[in-house]
């Protein structure tokens, strides 16, 4: 393998993609309650589900993107991405009512899920140190998620809601245009090149490992949706009394998320020299009283809490990644990670469309207990990871 790594400008501009993607889907939700109320909704909550199709073609849309990674070239899908969810997310900002927002979004959702089956495995495919190059990745990509709800409280405060889907969208496309100047053009498509697995599997294992990653990868996206697209308005919730200015809140929830993302760069590095399985099991463990604690907690200790949290649900991100670069050929990454994003975020897109009537009908308190269980049932099916020690690397 060639582990000449990529220019600084071509890293740069991948991992700004993955913050860029994370947070164009979570703008939604951050603006959710003044959307809501300038479209004749009594509450966020009916507002909510007209977001769901962002995240629909978000996973579904994996798919053909892995494919086109693979067999038409990651250079060129990339400069589809920036342009693509860049313009999206400027036609979302023109919208005026429910069903406009809807489609538009689906449109964002579409592009949104060229990133993670085709940037991600541009990024590593030249590193010497995957683990490492995906934590930094996965840092960027919650540090857009932190963006996300501190940028658009600020928007929404001093321009309005539409300013906050705007803005980042022209900062999208001229991203896209700086890539396509950055990158080299490919000399040929990944799957037409020479390539091979860091650590070799027979085909049953093989298919053991990937049905590992799509559940796992599933219940743990679930926990992810809910709680980055629920986290503001349970705190707005929770934090009645204490802090009730959105700008303020939006800077506290930016402030958990762009702690927790540290733990992905930690995360990733010990996953270059430690075998994943015992590393995996027991983050989503810690992950389980954190969330018990959250559904009872007031005030600053659902701050405490909620930072417990989402260090733990941002430190399983890089798993399904590291895993697919260890076990899975270069030349049909793409399409392997399309598959699998397909089929775990599909499943996980009913927890956006399901939040808002959740919260609803059961209230946060309920939820996080739900969410509890969710984690457990990841640390079940981690079990089901073979160990390392006698695999052929």
């Amino acid at each position: 393998m060639n582990t000449q790594d990529h220019s600084l400008s071509v890293r740069l501009l991948l991992n700004v993609g993955h913050g860029l993607d994370h947070m164009f889907l979570l703008i939604f939700a951050a603006a959710v309650g003044v959307i809501a109320s300038e479209f004749g909704f009594q509450s966020w909550e009916d507002l909510m589900p007209y977001g769901v199709g962002a995240f629909v073609l978000f996973g579904l849309g994996s798919i053909p993107s892995g494919r086109l990674g693979d067999l038409w070239g990651r250079r060129r899908m990339m400069i589809v991405f920036f342009v693509g969810i860049g313009l999206s997310t400027l036609l979302t900002a023109l919208t005026q009512n429910a069903w406009q927002m809807a489609i538009a979004l689906t449109f964002v959702g579409a592009f949104a899920s060229i990133y993670h089956p085709v940037g991600i495995p541009l990024l590593v495919q030249k590193s010497a140190n995957p683990g490492l190059a995906i934590g930094v990745n996965g840092l960027a990509g919650n540090l857009g998620v932190a963006l996300a709800a501190m940028l658009t409280g600020f928007l929404i405060k001093w321009i309005g809601w539409r300013a906050a889907f705007a803005v980042p969208a022209l900062l999208a496309v001229l991203c896209g245009i700086w890539f396509a100047y950055a990158c080299p053009v490919e000399t040929e498509a990944p799957a037409k090149r020479k390539g091979g697995a860091k650590v070799s599997l027979t085909p049953a294992m093989l298919a053991r490992v990937l049905a590992v990653m799509t559940v796992s990868a599933a219940t743990g996206s679930v926990l992810f949706n809910f709680t980055t697209n629920g986290n503001g308005q349970l705190m707005s919730e929770r934090f009645q009394g204490v802090v009730s200015d959105p700008a303020l809140l939006g800077i506290l929830l930016a402030i958990i998320y762009a702690v927790a993302s540290l733990m992905q760069v930690a995360v990733g590095k010990l996953l270059d020299h430690f075998a994943v399985r015992p590393i995996f099991l027991a983050i989503v463990l810690l992950q389980i009283p954190l969330l018990v604690l959250s559904a009872y907690a007031q005030g600053w200790w659902l701050f405490a809490a909620l930072l417990g949290v989402m260090i733990f649900i941002f430190g399983a991100v890089p798993f399904i990644d590291v895993m697919i670069v260890r076990y899975v050929d270069d030349r049909s990454r793409s399409r392997v990670a399309g598959i699998r994003l397909a089929v775990s975020l599909g499943i996980s897109s009913l927890a956006v469309w399901l939040l808002g009537p959740a919260v609803k009908g059961l209230g946060f308190e309920t939820l996080m207990l739900v969410m509890a269980g969710f984690a457990a049932a990841t640390a079940f099916v981690v079990l089901w990871l073979p160990s390392e020690s006698n695999l052929k690397t």
